[in-house]
């Protein structure tokens, strides 16, 4: 029997797989085949912003399989998400070529001016777009998978595990500020030129990375919807209700929490990489931990356990950010609190249940 959570994703299903191939067909028509004077056209600007609440849409989606319904709250999100970030800036890099400042073939900008002599052996292989993507699957998916293996083989769990994460994150954000790490240090990685031959600016690249990115982000729904209703996906949610009597009858606790991380891990780092070439920079900031405790609001304010409330929270808190650090940038950290707490006390299902008790569900 379905879960009350998995009943109302499947009551939003159909209007979500709408709403995200309307998107993906109309977003880009809007810029590209509509005149600037016309009300409905989109410009460049607005469609590489709506491409980034996309990118954190997807995050918070992977973040919401492992909280929503495994029930672990991970406060380490922002470091998968940077990691891809940081694989397709290193191969976004790659491709600036002799076009760099000091006009090197091989090195970035960065690399030069700190006088290194090669290229790092960490840095092979990323002039290749497809290496690129790999990575940034890979990378956020073996860090899950080692940091995972050692955490539900010790059974951590709840605020611990929360808190584990986060001390990643931190760890990781000091790290890449180093220079000596070869990504750029404060900084990070920026400049970009071009991406599989098109340049990053031209308005037909805009919107097919924003079409892109909507149709990975509905093809990432689809998969995870379809994961939770298999029976892998009835025992994850019954890890969430009940993990004590999940051990008894002899399931593997730790592989299944240990699986359904590392596929988070990899929807993060794909977000990450989409993010990348939309807004034009990567650097340590990504990795700070306030960003991850961001995204658990973004899932909570949306309906933790449901997919699609997950995505629209992000919508909703990334779009009102983007108005208020505008008007009031001092009051936006504020807003966001009071807006958790708001949330927390009087919706606890999030925008979603507000939604569905609205269709009188």
């Amino acid at each position: 029997m379905l879960t009350r959570a998995l009943r109302e994703q499947e009551r939003a299903y159909p209007l979500t797989v709408a709403l995200l191939i309307c998107l993906a067909v109309f977003v880009p028509a809007s810029n590209l085949l509509l005149p600037q004077e016309s009300m409905f056209a989109l410009s460049s600007y607005s469609v590489s912003l709506l491409g980034k609440y996309l990118c954190y849409a997807l995050l918070a989606l992977a973040l919401d399989l492992v909280w929503g319904y495994a029930g672990l709250l991970s406060l380490g999100h922002g470091a998968f998400f940077a990691l891809g970030g940081y694989a397709m800036g290193m191969y976004l890099m790659r491709q600036i070529g002799s076009r760099g400042v000091y006009g090197d073939p091989e090195l970035p900008d960065f690399m030069v001016f700190l006088d290194w002599q090669e290229l790092p052996w960490y840095w092979m292989g990323f002039d290749s777009f497809p290496f690129a993507m790999l990575m940034a699957l890979l990378v956020p998916g073996l860090l899950a998978l080692l940091f995972g293996w050692l955490a539900f083989r010790s059974r951590v769990s709840g605020v611990y595990f929360s808190i584990m994460t986060q001390a990643m994150t931190f760890a990781l954000m000091l790290a890449f500020f180093r220079n000596e790490m070869g990504f750029g240090g404060n900084n990070g990685l920026t400049d970009f030129k071009e991406i599989l031959g098109f340049e990053l600016q031209s308005d037909v690249l805009r919107c097919g990375l924003f079409e892109a990115t909507a149709l990975l982000l509905l093809a990432s729904y689809l998969g995870c919807r379809w994961m939770l209703n298999t029976r892998f996906g009835s025992v994850v949610v019954a890890l969430r209700d009940g993990e004590s009597r999940v051990r008894f009858l002899g399931y593997s606790v730790a592989s299944y929490k240990l699986v359904v991380f590392v596929i988070s891990a990899m929807l993060a780092g794909l977000a990450g990489a989409l993010y990348v070439p939309q807004v034009g920079i990567i650097n340590p900031g990504e990795f700070q931990p306030l960003n991850s405790i961001e995204i658990a609001i973004w899932v909570a304010v949306g309906g933790r356990g449901t997919l699609h409330g997950a995505m629209l929270g992000a919508v909703i808190i990334a779009a009102a950010e983007t108005l208020l650090t505008a008007q009031l940038p001092e009051l936006w950290l504020f807003a966001l609190g009071a807006l958790f707490l708001l949330v927390t006390l009087l919706l606890p299902q999030g925008v979603a249940g507000l939604l569905a008790g609205r269709r009188g569900e």
